[in-house]
């Protein structure tokens, strides 16, 4: 059984400034972000891990690297945030009015329609995600790694292991630098121990 600690990184100014979709854009962490991420290492104290892979994104690998301190952490792309297209950068409450309909159409169907009119599907999202998870496996069916990401790719890996319906994906809460920890046994079932946790 491997048990996987899963976070999204710390905050951004985007995330401050209303949540706006930060997709693509490579952000740093603010300074409460930083701190988010000290307050975790010292939560994640008594843990070894025995891998820890982040988003090549700096405010996934930073926190990464804070959490962990000197450790080595190992960048895969296939945990980059999901491709916003023409909602990058910007607050629901912005791009929605630009156009209901595409918002609408990716609340009902986030699996079929693309992110943004021109982003990713969340199926094309969970593809490149579980074959991480498919690749960790085969190096570590038992131990403990860190996973430091993001909140829509974190979301719909785990509302698609868990069955939900992707249209779903929202009502999985994850909140900068807070830990969702899983187990995956060898034939890749997820079970879910905490969720959006304070250690």
């Amino acid at each position: 059984m491997l048990n996987v600690y899963l976070l999204r990184h710390g905050e951004t100014q985007w995330n401050a400034d209303g949540n706006k979709y930060c997709g693509r854009t490579d952000l740093p962490l603010i300074s409460n972000g930083i701190e988010q991420a000290r307050e975790l290492r010292q939560q994640l104290a008594g843990i070894t891990f025995d891998a820890i892979y982040a988003s090549p994104l700096q405010r996934a690998y930073s926190t990464a690297g804070i959490v962990c301190e000197d450790e080595k952490i190992t960048l895969d792309e296939r945990l980059i945030e999901v491709d916003f297209g023409e909602w990058e950068g910007k607050p629901k409450k912005q791009f929605i009015p630009e156009n209901q309909a595409l918002w609408d159409a990716w609340m009902a169907d986030p699996a079929t329609t693309q992110a943004g009119g021109t982003g990713e599907t969340a199926q094309e999202v969970i593809d490149r995600v579980d074959a991480f998870y498919d690749d960790i496996l085969q190096k570590y069916n038992e131990g403990t790694i860190l996973v430091v990401a993001h909140n829509g790719v974190n979301r719909f890996y785990l509302a698609h292991k868990l069955g939900m319906p992707l249209s779903n994906y929202r009502k999985l809460i994850q909140e900068n630098s807070l830990v969702t920890l899983f187990k995956l046994d060898e034939a890749g079932e997820l079970s879910l121990h905490r969720l959006n946790s304070r250690y």
